[in-house]
């Protein structure tokens, strides 16, 4: 039971940051936000994990390449595309596209781990689809078909893109070496240098009264304590197990949303919820492979 609790705390905090996002979006650049919160995490980390890095710099070197494309996938990638997203769509828009991820997660493992794709995946994966086609575009499926997606809404579905395959190379590169907190900490160093340009040659608004706290959390809670939590979740439950928490990710983002944003609860997002949530907990429990397997008869033959 300890164990749900990991991804649990993640998802929580991850749906608080959604709306944190959004608050984000009136009062510093996502350029700035995307920036300082790993400045902030780097920051509070490097006193008590650079010395043990250090000692095992040796080890280490060797994965950089993998540790580098990490950082750049679920530091960088998958947080500034939210921050940017959270401009242009709503903070129940982005927790409901979120809900993809584990759906994103099954697919990619198809094909990059050779999981067998299932029954309950296909059709899980379609009524998910239709569930978030539903939200993005106001409960008129035929405007989604002419207009296409909102810049907004097509951002966040990089970013949990992105974040899918994070999770999918996550368990693919095990890294027995390190430690959760110095792997973490290591991408967090790539998220700072690459982040770094993208900060310097951006409109600053400035760190302010009005948006520290905001950093704050996204620095802390968002960047050392979810992951954290993730990452222990990904390896004690596996990147299926724990994505299948990102089911609550909508619930919980629209209810902060509603009571800290005012953002309306339409029938829409009722609909497209139950059905996005609906279509994932068929591809996680409808285990039966798309193609039977062939049985192999093996009775003896008899004698010409």
């Amino acid at each position: 039971m300890g164990s749900y609790l990991l991804p649990l705390g993640a998802v929580l905090i991850w749906s608080v940051n959604t709306v944190v996002s959004k608050l984000a979006a009136d009062s510093i650049s996502a350029a700035e936000i995307g920036f300082f919160r790993w400045v902030v995490a780097a920051i509070l980390f490097t006193p008590f994990v650079l010395p043990g890095i250090w000692r095992q710099r040796a080890a280490i070197k060797p994965l950089l390449g993998r540790i580098t494309v990490l950082g750049v996938l679920g530091m960088v990638a998958y947080q500034s595309l939210a921050y940017y997203a959270a401009h242009y769509t709503t903070a129940t828009h982005m927790g409901i596209i979120g809900s993809l991820t584990p759906m994103m997660v099954m697919a990619l493992a198809v094909f990059l781990l050779g999981q067998p794709l299932t029954r309950g995946g296909v059709w899980g994966s379609l009524l998910a689809i239709v569930g978030v086609a539903l939200v993005v575009s106001s409960g008129q499926l035929e405007k989604l078909a002419s207009e296409g997606l909102n810049l907004g809404d097509a951002m966040m579905l990089l970013a949990m893109l992105a974040y899918a395959i994070y999770n999918i190379l996550l368990k693919r590169w095990p890294m027995p070496a390190l430690k959760t907190v110095q792997l973490l900490y290591l991408q967090i160093l790539v998220a700072v240098v690459v982040q770094f340009p993208l900060y310097l040659f951006s409109p600053k608004t400035g760190l302010n009264a009005g948006n520290l706290s905001l950093v704050g959390y996204a620095g802390i809670m968002a960047s050392i304590a979810a992951p954290l939590l993730w990452m222990k979740a990904v390896q004690t439950l596996g990147p299926g197990r724990s994505s299948m928490f990102f089911n609550l990710i909508p619930v919980f983002t629209a209810l902060v949303a509603f009571a800290w944003l005012d953002e309306p609860l339409a029938l829409y997002h009722l609909s497209g919820g139950v059905m996005t949530i609906g279509g994932l907990l068929l591809a996680e429990l409808w285990k039966t492979p798309l193609r039977a397997q062939p049985v192999l008869d093996c009775r003896p033959k008899a004698a010409d």
